[in-house]
This record gives structure tokens, sequence and C-alpha cells, in this order.
């Protein structure tokens, strides 16, 4: 019987965390869309919003409650929420918006690669049981090399331009803040999942509204590719990959979330071939193998034998 579940549960991960990899690797083609007639922190608030609206609806049908200040942990709770909110919502979505103005969907695609990089020491440190074995450490590394063949030397722009550095180091700091997020939301004491995550996106909502509004102004909406672009964020990305991402986490930890990073430059490829219609380069095929590779070393069960 434990047996089953166990397959189960873990047969439910995988899923899980292929069907996140196919929604985040298209969050840059919508930030892509959006910005077209929208600005950064306005992509960003709407996106939270959106998708604030849709989980707290959810809480209330579900007849689950916000978390309550004077609830048993019901301030670290709520302290928990707004570094959820915060690291994996309101700064990374505006980091990567902005960037995303000077760089390409792809290379803010390679950056979520760092992700699990970032992981590895902190829930070495920072999380019980969590512990980083050599065979973790050569599963990460072999499926970043994956990463690099995959995107190719050149496709990293190497140059003197402050505003590209500045985009480029953007999406890097976006990375660190998610990996921040996974870390925060996994140390959370026990707490109802869409309680959680409503909680820290109305948090969120609070926060990145009025600051779009003061910097951007108020937002003028048109039915177009612009705002189909932004509906899919609030809806598909942050909503719905909200409830999946702090799922993963429960069930298996941050750095089992944290292979979905290696997966969204395979799927930002698939998604150039057959909606862009661009070649399907050579290092695709290659990159592709040595990225599976690297996740079945990480998952090996040797690898949670502490080294």
């Amino acid at each position: 019987m434990k047996l089953s579940i166990f397959i189960n549960n873990t047969i439910f991960s995988w899923l899980l965390l292929i069907s996140l990899g196919i929604i985040w690797g298209m969050s840059f083609l919508g930030v892509e869309l959006a910005l077209i007639n929208f600005k950064p922190l306005t992509i960003a608030s709407f996106r939270i919003t959106l998708a604030a609206v849709i989980l707290y609806l959810i809480c209330i049908l579900t007849g689950n409650k916000l978390p309550n200040y004077n609830d048993p942990n019901g301030k670290k709770i709520l302290l928990h929420c707004l570094g959820f909110g915060l690291f994996s919502n309101a700064i990374p979505f505006s980091l990567l918006s902005w960037g995303q103005i000077n760089v390409s969907s792809g290379f803010a695609g390679i950056t979520m690669a760092v992700v699990p990089l970032v992981v590895l020491p902190m829930s070495h440190y920072l999380v019980p049981g969590q512990k980083m074995t050599q065979i973790k450490l050569i599963g990460f590394i072999i499926g970043f090399i994956g990463v690099i063949i995959l995107i190719g030397p050149s496709s990293i722009e190497v140059t003197n331009n402050s505003s590209m550095i500045s985009a480029q180091i953007a999406c890097i700091l976006a990375s660190v803040c998610y990996a921040t997020g996974s870390i925060i939301t996994k140390l959370t004491p026990p707490v109802n999942l869409v309680s959680f995550t409503s909680c820290s996106l109305l948090i969120s909502t609070l926060i990145m509204l009025p600051l779009s509004i003061i910097v951007d102004g108020l937002p003028y909406f048109y039915f177009d590719l612009s705002l189909l672009g932004l509906i899919y964020l609030g809806l598909f990305p942050t909503a719905l990959a909200t409830i999946m991402l702090v799922t993963l986490i429960r069930l298996k930890g941050p750095p089992f979330l944290s292979l979905v990073n290696y997966q969204v430059p395979v799927w930002a490829l698939i998604f150039g071939l057959f909606i862009l219609n661009e070649d399907l380069p050579t290092q695709f095929i290659i990159a592709l193998f040595i990225i599976l590779a690297g996740l079945g070393i990480s998952q090996n069960k040797k690898s949670n034998i502490k080294s």
C-alpha cells in the first residue's frame, strides 16, 4: 500500500513538474507580447492582481480562510506569505518584465537555470533533510551543461551597452529571487495551500498595484495580442503555476522544483519551432539528452544518501 502511494506521488510530481515547465516556458513569450503596449510594472501588477482575485475566489468557494495573525503560528505564516509574495512574484516578475525590454525571451529563459544552483547551497544549510550530495551536485552540473549547449555561447550577448548588461543582471537576480521564494515556502509552518497562495498574492497586489500606477500610470486596455499575453500571464504562469509550485515544494522540496528550470529553454525552443517557425538547431537534440541525463542522475535514489 505504501509503495503504491509512493509511486503515485512520484508520477504525480513528475507530471506537475513537466506541466509547470511548459507553462513557464510560454511565460517569456507572454511577456514579449505584453510589452508591446504595457510597461514592466504594469505587467507584473496585472498578472499578480488577476491571479490574486482568482485564488481568493477559489479560497472562498472551498470554504478556506486566509491566515489570521492571532492563529497559532499566524504571525510566522503571514511573514512567510509576505516573503513568498515578494520573492516568488512581485520582485522577479518586475525584474523579468523590465529585463525583457533589452534582452530576448531566450536569454531570460536561460537565467532560470541559475535557480537550482542557488537552491542547492540554500537548502543544504536551511532545509532539514535536503543535504547536497555528490550525486545531486553531479546531476545539476550535467543539467546546467546541457542548458549551455542548448542555448550556445553565441546567444549570450557580451556587450559594453550598460542597458543590456543591467537587463541581464536583472534576469539573473530574478532567478535568485525564485530560489529564495522556494526556500521560504518549504520553511512555512503547516497551512492550507489555497489560503497560503491567496494571501501571498493579495499581499503582493497591495504592494504592486499602487506602485505600478504611480510609476507607469493607469494603463489603457485594447483587445489585442498584448492583452492576450497579459491575461495568459495572470491565469497560467501566475495563478495556476503558484498552486502547482507550492504543491511540488511541499511534496518533493525546493531542489526537485528547481529541476523545472532546466526544462524552460527546451520548451522555449519547441514553442519557437511551432509558433514562430524557427529552425531546430542541431544542438537541441544533444542538449535535450544531456538535460534529461542530469535530471535522472540528480533524482537517483543514491542521491538521497548523505556524503
